[in-house]
C-alpha cells in the first residue's frame, strides 16, 4: 500500500518474524482503533469501513451497550466453566437466540467453524450416517470437518485429509455452472442431487446432511433464486436428509431477516451461526430443535464456549440489533447502495454483474470478454484503501460490500465516491 507509515512497517516486519504466515493479508493495513463505521491505523489515518471486519461488526465499533455490558460482566467473573457448571448469562443468551429463531436448544461455542462442527457432529449422531453433500465455491471454515464441506479454494485443502463430502452446483445464475438460463432452467443444480449425486456418488441413506450457505460468502456473494433453497428443502425431507444452513456470514440482520434462509421461506433442521452475534467477542452458536439436539452428555462440549464475557457481549448484541432495528436498517441502505452500484455499472463496464439482499452486497468484475478480472479487482481495493476506503475480496472477482448496519448515510456516500475514483483511474 503507498503511504504506509513507518510505525505500520515496523510493525508488519515484527509480525512476519513471530505470527504463523498461513494468515491472508489482503493489504499492509495496521489497525490502532475504531469507532461506529470508521477504522484508524496506527498513523491516526482514518478509513470508512466497508468490511465490518469480515461481516462481524454489524453493530458497529466501540458499541456502549456491549462494552458496558462486558465490563460489568467482567467486574464479576470472567470464566466459569460452563460445560462442567450451570450459570446464567449463557443461559439467558441462549433463550434470546431460541426466541429470536424459533429453535429450541443451542450449542455455544467460539467461531463460526466451530458452530459448523458441532452442526456436523450433531447430524452424524443423530442420522447414524457417515456422509454429506456441500457446494462447489462453499466456505465454511478451515478445521478439519467444516474443511471437508469448504470448496471455495483449492489451497485451503491441499495436504489435508478429509471426511467423505460430495460437493454439488450452486445456483449461480450470473456464471450458471450448467450452461442454462432462470427460470426456464427448471432449478437444474439443486436437481442434480437427486439425478446424479443420489444415483451415482451417494445414496440418501448414506447421507447425514446437505449443508449449505443461504447466500454464498467467500465464494463470490452468489444470491440463489428462491426456488434453490426450496428445492433443497424438497430433496431432504423426501429422502430423510437434514438441511443444515451455514448463516455465520448472512445471519444478525445483514440481509434484513436475522437469519438470511428466511429471505427464501425455508427453514432449515440445523443453523450455524456466529461473526455479528457476538458483537466483535468470539461467539459461535449451533440451533436446532429439541428432537434433534438430544444428543446425551459427553457427546460434544469445550471449554470456552458459552463463556461470560463472551455471553454478556452476545446477549447485549443481540438486544441492541432488535431495539435499534438494524434489520429495517439493512434493507434501506442495502437497497441505496445497490442502486448506487447500478448506476456505477451503467458507466464502467468492468462491472459485470451486482447482486445481493440487505448489505450483503457483491460487485463481480469482468474483462472485455467477460471473464473474470481478479488481478484488475485487486487494483481496485487498493486504489480505494489508499483514498479511506476499506474493501475485501470474494470469490474469483468479486468485492464485498458489508459495512456495519449502522453506516451513516453521508459515510455511504463518501465511500461510494472513494470506489468510483478507484474505478476511474483503473
Amino acid at each position: 500500500m503507498k503511504n504506509t507509515g513507518k510505525r505500520s512497517i515496523e510493525i508488519i516486519e515484527r509480525d512476519k518474524k513471530v505470527v504463523s504466515p498461513s494468515l491472508t493479508r489482503s493489504y499492509d493495513l495496521v489497525i490502532d482503533r475504531a469507532d461506529g463505521s470508521t477504522i484508524y491505523d496506527v498513523e491516526g489515518r482514518g478509513y470508512i469501513d466497508f468490511a465490518a471486519s469480515v461481516a462481524v461488526m454489524n453493530i458497529g465499533y466501540n458499541c456502549k451497550k456491549v462494552s458496558k455490558a462486558v465490563c460489568a460482566q467482567m467486574e464479576k467473573m470472567v470464566h466459569c466453566g460452563f460445560s462442567d457448571f450451570y450459570t446464567e448469562k449463557p443461559v439467558e443468551l441462549s433463550e434470546k437466540l431460541c426466541e429470536m429463531t424459533g429453535y429450541e436448544k443451542v450449542f455455544l461455542s467460539n467461531s463460526g467453524t466451530e458452530a459448523v462442527e458441532a452442526a456436523m457432529k450433531l447430524a452424524f449422531w443423530y442420522t447414524g450416517r457417515s456422509s454429506m453433500i456441500a457446494f462447489y465455491r462453499a466456505f465454511h471454515g478451515r478445521t478439519l470437518g467444516s474443511l471437508s464441506l469448504t470448496s471455495s479454494k483449492i489451497k485451503h485443502k491441499e495436504h489435508f485429509p478429509a471426511l467423505h463430502v460430495i460437493h454439488s452446483d450452486y445456483a449461480n445464475c450470473y456464471r450458471c455452472p450448467l450452461n442454462l438460463e432462470y427460470p426456464a432452467c427448471g432449478i437444474a443444480c439443486a436437481k442434480e442431487i437427486e439425478n446424479i449425486i443420489f444415483k451415482r456418488e451417494l445414496s440418501p441413506k448414506d447421507t447425514a446432511a446437505i449443508v449449505v450457505e443461504p447466500i454464498q460468502g467467500e465464494g463470490g456473494f452468489i444470491v440463489p433464486p428462491v426456488e434453490f433453497h426450496k428445492e433443497l428443502r424438497r430433496i431432504c425431507d423426501e429422502n430423510d436428509v437434514l438441511l443444515i444452513a451455514d448463516e455465520i456470514q448472512s445471519g444478525g440482520f445483514r440481509t434484513g431477516k436475522f437469519m438470511a434462509m428466511e429471505n427464501f421461506g425455508v427453514r432449515a433442521d440445523i443453523v450455524c451461526m456466529s461473526k455479528s452475534i457476538g458483537g466483535g467477542i468470539p461467539l459461535g452458536a449451533t440451533l436446532s430443535s429439541s428432537k434433534i439436539m438430544s444428543w446425551p452428555p459427553g457427546t460434544h462440549a469445550n471449554t470456552f464456549g458459552g463463556n461470560l464475557l463472551a455471553s454478556a457481549g452476545g446477549l447485549a448484541t443481540l438486544e441492541f440489533m432488535q431495539s435499534s432495528k438494524l434489520g429495517e436498517k439493512a434493507v434501506e441502505k442495502g437497497n441505496y447502495i445497490m442502486k448506487r452500484l447500478n448506476e456505477l455499472k451503467e458507466k464502467y463496464p468492468i462491472i459485470g454483474d451486482v447482486r445481493g439482499i440487505g448489505l450483503m452486497i457483491g460487485v463481480e468484475f469482468v474483462e472485455k470478454d467477460g471473464s473474470p478480472a481478479p488481478s484488475r479487482r485487486d487494483v481496485i481495493i487498493n486504489k480505494s484503501l489508499v483514498g479511506g476506503l476499506i474493501l475485501l475480496p470474494a470469490g474469483d472477482s468479486v468485492i464485498r460490500f458489508v459495512p456495519p448496519l449502522i453506516i451513516k448515510k453521508t459515510e455511504i456516500d463518501r465511500g461510494l465516491e472513494i470506489f468510483e475514483n478507484a474505478l476511474k483511474s483503473s
